[in-house]
């Protein structure tokens, strides 16, 4: 973990997992640059570090590191030791990278259980050790972070799927649990972005078609009305305004960042 911070009364402090990169990293720069105490959270150390001295250099804000794999059953354990340094998580973003691809019956048992424990177990342990406190204090903002795939499902991305489809019936449930306690819990569901994870989906998905991968890229962007794929810091801006004073009223749904993909309404 990155050397304590002072904390200071009007700042709110703000979680983000898998921030050393790609959306995860846009987030907290968006909230970093709204005056946000903002943690990045991941697995290993030198990336976060990296990105932690980033984010302090374009916004000017403490940011901390959080070393931990929130797949683990310790994982609320570092949720603990990182409120000892930082203050409690007023704001927590459950953001995990995407299991690999498949179909759904030529997924293992093992590859199953692992995505639970990434997209499922470990954040529900996350929210499970932050919500109570946030009600004590009577601010909180919880957001998932999700997938279109959940409202328009790509069938090569089984586990993704099932099981944040799951996520998003548990951020229904917990929102009406918390509602009257100034705490909100939504989902920010992105499509097509120009991440590392849709190069790796768009790079699988050649090789099991025979595609090349130029084709299949093309052939993805198609389907977005606005002709591109979405940046991250697109989706950072909507975490960063779920998470904000502003949208207090906002509770217990999916802010859908697709460029219009989304068929249904």
């Amino acid at each position: 973990m990155h050397e304590s911070l002072e904390v200071t009364i009007t700042a709110r402090t703000a979680l983000v997992g898998g921030g050393a990169a790609g959306i995860g990293y846009a987030v907290a720069a968006r909230l970093a640059a709204t005056d946000h105490r903002v943690v990045i959270a991941g697995r290993h150390e030198e990336p976060l570090e990296k990105a932690a001295a980033r984010l302090r250099e374009q916004t000017g804000a403490e940011v901390g590191t959080l070393v931990a794999d929130i797949a683990a059953a310790d994982a609320a354990a570092a949720l603990g030791a990182m409120s000892a340094s930082y203050g409690p998580a007023d704001v927590l973003v459950l953001n995990a990278g995407g299991p690999p691809p498949g179909r759904v019956l030529d997924v293992t048992d093992d590859a199953w259980r692992a995505g639970g424990e990434l997209l499922l177990f470990g954040p529900l342990r996350l929210a499970r050790f932050a919500l109570p406190g946030m009600a004590a204090r009577g601010f909180g903002r919880l957001v998932f972070v999700t997938s279109t795939a959940v409202r328009q499902p790509q069938p090569d991305l089984a586990v993704s799927v099932v099981l944040r489809a799951a996520v998003t019936a548990a951020a229904k449930l917990l929102s009406l649990e918390y509602a009257d306690q100034g705490v909100t819990v939504n989902c920010v569901a992105p499509g097509a972005t120009d991440t590392q994870r849709r190069r790796d989906v768009l790079t699988s998905r050649a090789a099991r078609t025979g595609a090349s991968y130029a084709e299949l890229d093309a052939a993805d962007t198609a389907q977005v009305p606005a002709d591109r794929p979405g940046t991250p810091d697109e989706i950072g801006a909507a975490v960063a305004f779920l998470a904000s004073a502003d949208a207090s009223y906002v509770n217990g749904t999916v802010l859908t960042v697709d460029g219009g993909r989304t068929e249904t309404i």
